[in-house]
């Protein structure tokens, strides 16, 4: 089996038990395949949960729900120093925390106080965690997939900019059509009068054989400068408009170009391409902007979400020739 077809069937497994979220199905994968964080945003009751899951049932890798309320102490992420009786003497071991997991499913993050936040952000940096003045590493294959409630904002902790900005992308679930749900109930019918079989899963090689795939498709540098001046598009905004300009207060980071590129080439791979063209530019880069690009007061008072400020972007920088 090739790494192509692995993330094919791991695509069709998902998608069977996400019905009519194809498009959240690829996105998750597309953090998989870049080897970055998630920011899961959505309404009760989207399948934000069942969709990591599904992910993890599909790869041979240890799955880890964190559930984030106010009380959470790091430790309680992270692990910690417990102590021991061995041979008449005191010693410590590390205990590890769900943290040390392969796919992590952080439930609710902004509800996390400061603390605890810090925590995961060194996690989802740096591949590792500090306890008690010791470093440890986490599992090569390591992502955070963390869901958000965008009407509930009581009793939570909004994440910081700087946090938010190690995240690869910002994916919003939105309802399904009627026939989707509709499927979506006979399907949860049927699974309670038969058994679940089991299937082989993915190796995660195949996950990492997959990923040098994706290192090779090649970046022009037509587009690679096309992604610098959507990038710039965001921080000197007058120089393309002055609608731009009332529109948007702080613009995209360094790391947005780069999480803009790791996405494209992802798109541009899963389609069979071995070079990142326009369209997969575009087609990514709400997910990236999303969570970086700070609108005004002036866009908010008007009601004008960030993906409309993406859209006049798209319209106002122009293509690579």
């Amino acid at each position: 089996m090739t790494p192509r077809e692995s993330i094919k069937i791991l695509l069709e497994r998902m998608n069977e038990e996400i019905i009519g979220q194809e498009h959240i199905v690829e996105r998750f994968v597309m953090g998989l395949l870049a080897d970055g964080n998630l920011i899961v945003e959505g309404l009760p009751g989207l399948a934000k949960t069942r969709a990591v899951r599904a992910m993890a049932d599909v790869i041979d890798a240890k799955f880890s729900r964190i559930q984030f309320t106010p009380d959470l102490l790091p430790l309680d992420v992270t692990g910690q120093e417990l102590i021991y009786e061995e041979n008449g003497k005191h010693i410590f071991r590390f205990h590890e925390g769900p943290i040390f997991g392969n796919i992590i499913l952080a439930d609710e993050i902004n509800r996390a106080p400061a603390k605890v936040q810090s925590a995961m952000l060194e996690a989802m940096e740096e591949r590792q965690v500090t306890v008690a003045g010791e470093t440890h590493k986490l599992p090569k294959l390591f992502i955070v997939m963390a869901t958000q409630n965008p009407i509930e904002q009581e009793g939570t902790y909004p994440l910081s900019e700087a946090q938010k900005d190690r995240f690869l992308m910002h994916v919003e679930i939105t309802y399904v059509n009627m026939e989707s749900e509709f499927k979506m109930i006979k399907m949860v019918q049927e699974e309670k009068h038969k058994e679940k079989q089991q299937k082989a899963k993915i190796s995660q090689e195949m996950i990492f054989a997959a990923r040098d795939e994706v290192a090779q498709v090649e970046l022009s540098d037509e587009i690679g400068h096309y992604i610098v001046e959507l990038v710039f598009s965001t921080r000197y905004p007058l120089r393309y408009s002055k609608q731009l300009e009332v529109m948007i207060d702080v613009g995209v980071s360094p790391r947005g170009s780069l999480a803009l590129t790791q996405c494209a080439q992802v798109h541009a791979w899963m389609r069979g391409r071995t070079e990142v063209t326009v369209e997969d530019v575009q087609a990514v880069i709400h997910d990236v902007f999303r969570h970086r690009l700070i609108i005004s007061k002036h866009s908010r008072f008007n009601n004008i979400k960030i993906d409309e400020v993406v859209d006049i972007i798209l319209k106002q920088v122009p293509l690579p020739k």
